[in-house]
């Protein structure tokens, strides 16, 4: 069962956000992961010089408490540093290399922080779906964190942004304090008790490794308990095809350049 977190009123000057209005049937994912290095500033540049509408990247907290993009819950595999990035600050985080390790060409890229990225996107005139993607131990914090923030930061001019998660404690808390957010929830191999979740976390979205999906019948189930079904990540033009006469309407993908005729 979901432990839902206690609600905190908002103050009274925050604006609701409308509900996303996402045209887009393409996401680059972390940006644009097969051509830039993933979630960083010049991987939202690229998915917006491919034509990209709409790009999903990670969210999760350093030590103290900001919010940053990251995949991982440790630094070694992307970054020049090492070990858990929870137990770094974000001034100590700002030190590291975050995009040789893709190519030579981005060496000196940042792990960004929330804010920036949102900044950036208001210039690309890109939208986001944000997936929350807490340390262990810290998801209703970081929830209530990445949902808080957005809220006060994501410029009206784009469409507001799609909060998803794996994990149902991470989007009860972003429902505590933002529950105008539209709100996402993540599978992967095994759907479980996903209608139950959603309905306890008033998720208008359904995101399913495209894997799973094996038929029409599962996306026209999602349909029936009212949710948006979308897929990640499907890399290869005549799969997104299928998925799309299926009904699935948003596809995630590293590779932009493939699908650009989706777009």
């Amino acid at each position: 069962m979901v432990t839902r977190a206690s609600a905190k009123k908002l103050p009274k000057k925050t604006p609701a956000l409308p509900k996303a209005k996402s045209s887009s049937r393409i996401y680059g994912h972390r940006g644009a992961a097969q051509h830039a290095p993933e979630n960083t500033l010049a991987s939202m540049k690229k998915a917006a010089a491919l034509g990209a509408k709409w790009v999903e990247f990670d969210a999760k907290l350093t030590a103290d408490g900001k919010v940053i993009l990251l995949h991982d819950d440790t630094l070694d595999r992307t970054t020049t540093g090492k070990g858990p990035a929870a137990k770094q600050t974000a001034a100590q985080l700002d030190h590291f290399d975050a995009g040789s390790w893709f190519s030579a060409d981005y060496m000196n890229e940042k792990i960004p922080s929330l804010e920036a990225v949102i900044d950036c996107l208001k210039t690309l005139g890109v939208g986001a779906n944000v997936e929350i993607k807490p340390c262990p131990g810290r998801e209703e914090e970081t929830g209530r964190a990445v949902a808080l923030l957005l809220q006060k930061r994501w410029p009206k001019s784009l469409p507001a942004p799609i909060l998803s998660s794996f994990k149902a404690e991470a989007l009860a808390g972003a429902q505590a304090v933002a529950p105008n957010l539209e709100r996402a929830y993540l599978l992967d191999r095994d759907f479980g008790e996903w209608r139950d979740h959603c309905r306890q976390l008033k998720c208008t979205g359904l995101h399913v490794w495209h894997g799973s999906v094996t038929g029409p019948e599962i996306v026209q189930d999602a349909r029936k308990a009212g949710l948006i079904m979308r897929v990640y990540t499907v890399n290869n033009l005549t799969r997104a095809r299928l998925l799309l006469d299926w009904g699935v309407e948003g596809i995630v993908t590293d590779d932009l350049l493939s699908l650009s005729s989706l777009m």
